[in-house]
């Protein structure tokens, strides 16, 4: 695997230096401040790919800008509303700026509303690490008492809404609020401090929107990208929902392999393929990482790869961001699987055999918890986690074991 390390542009708390340092050899990012819908320019894609490849001192950094993440699908595009069409050309035309760019590999999602969702930033374990965490109660606790979304106590099991309703009542407006700010920071535009009016309005879009139309939608956009990026030589790479299952009512609609096996048959050119992200897939207690790598490997083109721990049984239930050898996936299998992958397109003379991957989330560790990163991306504990997928990766790709051999 081609190791990477997500960058979040020049204010990011970790510097190229610390990238280069922890052992990367690429860095993922993406034109965060390009309004969705709109035009990747060359100017801004050039002007990003500098920031990459030098230090600010003017000294070559020995980086390059590798991947995409994530050129984004507008809501109009989503819903077929609005803007969509002229939104799917704007697409086309920075996925051909991309490619001019000489960047190749695009990650993008079609999570409706929320990007992603935690109810904690900054859960705390008990040896001091800090990580994010995902508490079914506490999200029952805001959609069905601090948003009073319509028909939202149907969206959770009966004990759950009775634990939600006692948890609510001992808490203050300011815990409240809290809970509420942690789970709009998925939301588009969560840094202009939405409203809880705002986040109903972003949800009324989707009213009668059932997961048939959302993914007939994705077949359309795909329908109409996807041979681009493949004359142009280019790598789509779909994200998987996080977490996979529906939330605040919404369909989601890419959770599962089966999901997955839908839409690339759908549109059936190489360039639509998959990021495979072993925590967002890892939620589930049923999904087979390893199998999900052998039976769909050939159209993996991005792999995130870090680990939660599943804390119950039942299914959707909570979970944290675990170490990344010690949550619930067998990390090691899955790496096991990739490098298999790999190996069988070296085999074939196919020419791009190694995958970028990236370490995934992190815990916030010893200097991260004073340096408060963006939640999610601590130095620290990323660094850890490339350190112990390294290992794994060199141990298994090692000629004794012969699958890099």
């Amino acid at each position: 695997m081609r190791q990477t390390w997500r960058w979040f542009g020049p204010r990011d708390l970790t510097s190229l230096s610390d990238i280069r340092q922890a052992g990367a050899v690429g860095v993922v990012s993406a034109l965060h401040h390009v309004r969705n819908g709109d035009v990747w320019t060359m100017g801004e894609i050039e002007k990003r790919q500098n920031e990459v490849r030098f230090y600010p001192d003017g000294t070559p950094s020995g980086l390059d800008w590798d991947v995409v993440e994530s050129l984004v699908v507008s809501e109009d595009v989503k819903t077929q509303n609005g803007d969509w069409k002229a939104h799917i050309a704007n697409y086309k035309t920075s996925l051909a700026n991309l490619a001019q760019a000489g960047i190749a590999t695009i990650c993008y999602n079609f999570m409706p509303v929320i990007d992603w969702s935690r109810t904690d930033l900054a859960y705390r374990l008990p040896d001091g690490a800090t990580c994010m965490r995902f508490d079914l109660v506490d999200f029952a606790v805001f959609d069905v008492h601090v948003l009073a979304r319509a028909g939202a106590a149907e969206s959770f099991r009966a004990e759950t809404l009775e634990a939600a309703k006692a948890r609510f009542l001992t808490m203050t407006s300011q815990q409240h609020s809290a809970l509420a700010k942690n789970i709009v920071a998925g939301l588009p535009g969560a840094n202009q401090h939405l409203t809880l009016d705002d986040v109903r309005l972003h949800l009324a879009r989707y009213d009668g929107i059932s997961p048939e139309r959302l993914r007939a939608n994705l077949i359309d956009f795909l329908g109409e990208v996807a041979p681009v990026a493949e004359s142009l030589g280019l790598r789509l790479c779909c994200h998987p929902d996080d977490p996979p299952f529906p939330l605040l009512g919404l369909p989601r609609i890419m959770s599962t392999a089966s999901d997955f096996a839908e839409v690339m048959q759908a549109v059936d050119v190489s360039a639509n393929g998959i990021t495979l992200c072993s925590g967002s897939f890892g939620v589930d207690p049923d999904c087979d990482l390893p199998g999900m790598m052998q039976r769909w490997g050939h159209r993996v083109h991005f792999i995130h790869l870090r680990n939660v721990l599943r804390e119950e049984p039942a299914f959707p239930g909570s979970f944290y961001e675990a170490s990344h050898l010690a949550g619930s996936t067998d990390m090691v299998a899955l790496i096991a699987a990739i490098l298999r992958e790999e190996a069988r397109r070296r085999a074939e003379g196919r020419a791009v055999a190694e995958i970028p991957m990236r370490p995934d989330h992190g815990q916030d560790l010893n200097d991260d918890q004073r340096r408060g990163a963006q939640p999610g991306y601590p130095t620290v504990g990323r660094l850890k986690g490339l350190a112990e997928l390294r290992g794994v990766m060199t141990a298994l790709a090692h000629p004794v074991e012969g699958i890099g051999a």
